[in-house]
């Protein structure tokens, strides 16, 4: 294993990866409906300083700001002829503050969805995503990133035209599901026919899991739903701290700093090496994260009702892999942003 991100997983029990990029730069004044990848050129120093709030919190790993630097979502901003250099300007930033940290960071190419729905159903097909794809891994390469990183993804056909687009790149990477609707994605996939289909793959990830979706408990059933399909890659959780709520015109995330640790612990124990947080979660959050990972002793896999009792409450009454046996819903402690 010659690659940053496979030597540090060979080495390490748990790799502590970023949080929310988006959350981060809206405090830093980015406007709603703005890109914020456009924000890698006119400011980069911005840019710079998320990257090394990430360093400064104990991340082992961190992406980029190049979520929607594919050319479908650049248009909307009229910057579809702009990809590869503002992927490689978001990885280059990243290379350099990575390279500054005094320890072994990985960088990794943040990848997000197309926007667009893919064949049948939709009007993308195979070949233009894979385009759309590869033209941002090139950029991102070009830039230094260790790792290509898919993530928030809904279809299978995306996330298959995702790896072929990486394959061509030359590059490893590892991808992230969005399951946010009663335990599955946007497009019906649960946890374990993800695991099935990545099984299936000519160039498979480095590490697999999920990202986002509804809060804190929904993510890690989700981990416990992976981890009992027995994928041969190691998990990724990276869960939103606590849920969104609507608060004088803006979206708030509840969950504190205690909740994301507690969260930290229940996912590494439940299976996951790389652990991070999405939506909302702060470099205050990583901080208490990683502290809470190198203290607190390794535990048994934990139950749904203990990740209830720690997290709180789940969105669904099943997790979509089983619908005949619902888990619980009850409430256990919530903590407030």
């Amino acid at each position: 294993m010659s690659d940053l991100l496979s030597r540090l997983l060979s080495e390490r029990d748990w790799l502590l990866a970023d949080g929310a990029t988006g959350t981060n730069l809206f405090n830093m004044g980015l406007a709603s409906g703005e890109a914020p990848e456009l924000w890698n050129v006119t400011h980069p120093d911005r840019i710079r300083a998320l990257y090394r709030s990430w360093a400064e919190a104990g991340s082992d790993l961190f992406l980029t700001n190049s979520f929607g630097g594919n050319a479908s979502r650049l248009k909307l901003h009229g910057a579809e002829g702009r990809v590869r250099e503002l992927n490689r300007i978001a990885a280059a930033i990243a290379r350099e503050v990575a390279d500054a940290a005094g320890r072994p960071m990985v960088v990794a190419g943040s990848v997000g969805p197309t926007g667009e729905i893919m064949e049948p159903m939709g009007t993308l097909t195979r070949s233009a995503a894979i385009e759309m794809f590869h033209e941002q891994a090139e950029g991102l390469k070009e830039g230094g990133v260790d790792v290509l990183w898919v993530e928030t993804i809904s279809a299978a056909e995306e996330f298959e035209a995702a790896a072929e687009a990486f394959r061509l790149a030359g590059m490893p990477w590892c991808g992230t599901m969005s399951f946010d609707t009663a335990g599955r994605t946007m497009m019906g996939l649960t946890a374990a026919a993800m695991v099935k289909m990545v099984a299936r793959l000519s160039h498979p990830p480095l590490a697999i899991g999920a990202n986002c979706g509804v809060g804190a408990s929904d993510l890690l059933r989700t981990v416990l739903g992976l981890a009992a399909a027995g994928p041969e890659q190691p998990l990724i959780a990276k869960g939103n701290a606590g849920i969104p709520r609507f608060h004088e015109g803006h979206i708030h995330y509840d969950g504190t700093p205690e909740l994301m640790a507690d969260y930290a612990v229940l996912a590494r124990d439940a299976g996951a090496r790389i652990i991070g947080g999405c939506c909302g979660t702060t470099p205050e959050h990583l901080r208490r994260m990683r502290e809470a990972l190198e203290t607190a002793p390794r535990g048994e896999r934990p139950t749904l009702e203990t990740i209830v009792e720690k997290l709180g409450p789940l969105s669904s009454a099943s997790d979509g892999n089983n619908e005949e046996e619902p888990v619980s819903r009850r409430g256990g402690r919530r903590g407030r942003g």
